[in-house]
């Protein structure tokens, strides 16, 4: 199993709309490295669910149920979308600042690429994330 980060802006699309929409299709990706990032992704992976611009912080954890195939809002081939589920809801939201201020995730791509909507997150990366979260 390997693990990931999704960032969306809560106005846009939140943690809550996703559990009360039970699963959604992961579209409008139009940056490369996360395009790949989405075709590996495969079915039963697990994404870290982050609400970017406003809230900042690492809400719930989203399980993939539909590996990529092409992204319904794009003619274009080269575009990708997957689908996911609410998996669960994090005890304590772990927040952007949390995560700069803890040394052993200095290097999660959360910080180190900081635009990339989405992104791995290593095993020990992700660990290190639930402790935070309780």
């Amino acid at each position: 199993m390997a693990y990931w980060l999704l960032k969306s802006e809560p106005f846009k699309y939140s943690w809550d709309q996703l559990e009360k929409d039970k699963k959604t299709f992961w579209d409008g990706v139009r940056n490369y490295a996360a395009r790949n990032n989405l075709r590996a992704m495969k079915k039963g992976d697990l994404a870290f669910f982050y609400h970017s611009n406003e809230g900042l912080a690492i809400v719930g954890i989203a399980k993939i149920v539909k590996e990529a195939y092409q992204d319904p809002t794009s003619e274009d081939n080269a575009w990708v979308a997957v689908d996911v589920a609410p998996y669960k809801k994090l005890k304590r939201e772990v927040t952007l600042a949390q995560i700069k201020a803890n040394k052993r995730l200095q290097n999660i791509a959360l910080v180190k690429l900081s635009r990339l909507s989405v992104q791995p997150v290593t095993a020990e990366e992700w660990d290190i994330v639930l402790e935070m979260a309780g």
